[in-house]
């Protein structure tokens, strides 16, 4: 029999802590025999005294037990089970056409995704621009509609990872967001609940990522890496740049609006291009649907050519609530915003440097993020041709479209962007894909 508080005690004091105490403090906190304060001092001792691996292996595998894990084995999917997480970021709309790349190419993405989160997108909020779209079928919905489009992106379901949810609210409050255990356990907790078999993990690095230098980012991938093998899950971390807006538009329907034209081919901002890609890659071979990332391209390219990654993306659509003809008749269904005119710097110039939470921030502002979880969203608002780093702004090439729901508003964003984008002569770029990080490179 254990003692919450002598196992918080035992980690405060520097030693590691048994899977049985860990296991057994966790479904405390999912239970509620664990009191918030206890959690609250439990966080606060791993940021004192950073958990080994096994520790972290532990902590993350007793998180996704809390609640249910989900089997898909009564499916028959018939392919393998594969997802792509990332840490957020602005403009990031890569979920969209990856599931649906994937799909095309055999795969099986049962999707659980989130909404914005500070300055980041978030997927469900892109999502719910769709007229219909249901975020929150029941299971069976969820593994319906997987099994016939290849993809079902929806949101957390309260049943899984229960006592990550609880663990996450007290950390809001404590300062204690920003662990590394921490971070790498909430993470993969929900991601290992939806009964993956493997997971390449977007890590982004920069001036819009969750975490601020190149070398934090790196810890957290080699983290992620280390304790999804450690719990079972073939998984791959790919950090990727996130100095800029990673699509040419940031904001909800606008950014899906981007999405389908990137499957359609009617447009692809050549940097999403890149990072999604890379990331498709990845989980074709992963997910033994490619023998090496040259097969997988191949693969990803011919189902984007000849317009099977798009079908799907219709089919997961149609099957979670949305029009039949999405894809065909987009613009019909996305809202517009009243006015929408463009942004010129102050001066003529390189664009040398974004600060890109800042621009996320503004997207926010604007209605299109929340500052309380109880804030309703704009989906129409937000910022669309984002000019990219190293071309050149003048009187003829604007920074941005602005699409506001009023003068007033407009000339806010437009004070915002201005201040967030740096003009100069000289630009050193930085990849779009820095490195992937495998188990084996540990």
């Amino acid at each position: 029999m254990f003692l919450p508080q002598e196992i918080i005690r035992k980690k405060r004091e520097g030693q590691a802590l048994s899977a049985e105490e860990i296991q057994f403090f966790i479904q405390g906190v999912a239970d509620e025999s664990i009191t918030d304060s206890q959690i609250a001092a439990f966080a606060m001792t791993i940021c004192f005294h950073e958990l080994s691996m096994d520790e972290r292996i532990a902590l993350t595998c007793a998180m996704r037990d809390s609640g249910i894990v989900i089997d898909w084995s009564e499916m028959n999917f018939g392919g393998p089970i594969v997802d792509k997480h990332s840490t957020g970021g602005v403009g990031d709309v890569t979920s969209l056409m990856l599931g649906p790349m994937v799909a095309a190419c055999g795969g099986f993405v049962p999707m659980i995704s989130g909404r914005g989160l500070g300055h980041t997108g978030g997927t469900l909020d892109k999502l719910e621009s769709i007229p219909g779209y249901n975020v929150a079928p029941d299971n069976q919905t969820f593994g319906e509609v997987t099994k016939q489009a290849g993809v079902a992106i929806i949101g957390q379901t309260g049943n899984l990872a229960p006592a990550d949810k609880r663990v996450y609210a007290v950390r809001d409050i404590t300062a204690t967001v920003d662990n590394l255990s921490l971070i790498t356990s909430s993470i993969l907790s929900k991601k290992l609940a939806a009964g993956l078999e493997s997971l390449v993990m977007d890590v982004k690095v920069g001036s819009g990522a969750f975490l601020p230098t190149y070398e934090q980012s790196e810890q957290l991938a080699k983290s992620i890496v280390a304790v999804a093998n450690g719990a079972g899950t073939n998984t791959t971390a790919i950090l990727t740049d996130m100095n800029q807006v990673l699509a040419s538009s940031a904001g909800n329907a606008l950014e899906v609006r981007e999405a389908v034209q990137f499957l359609t081919g009617e447009y692809r901002n050549p940097r999403l291009f890149e990072v999604t890609m890379a990331l498709c890659a990845e989980m074709l071979v992963l997910g033994k649907l490619a023998s090496d990332e040259q097969d997988a391209r191949v693969k990803l390219q011919t189902v984007l050519d000849n317009g099977a990654a798009a079908k799907h993306f219709g089919l997961m659509v149609a099957g979670l609530g949305g029009p039949a003809d999405f894809v065909e008749n987009y613009s019909t269904y996305l809202e517009n915003a009243p006015l929408i005119k463009p942004v010129f710097a102050n001066q003529s110039g390189v664009v040398c440097a974004m600060d890109t939470r800042a621009i996320g921030m503004a997207v926010v502002g604007m209605g299109g993020g929340r500052r309380n979880a109880s804030d309703p969203i704009d989906h129409a608002v937000g910022f669309d041709q984002f000019i990219r780093l190293g071309e050149r702004a003048d009187d003829t090439k604007p920074l941005a479209m602005i699409h506001a729901r009023s003068e007033q508003q407009w000339q806010q964003a437009a004070d915002e962007l201005l201040s967030a984008i740096e003009i100069g002569e000289h630009y050193q770029p930085t990849p779009n894909v820095y490195r992937k990080i495998r188990i084996e490179d540990l």
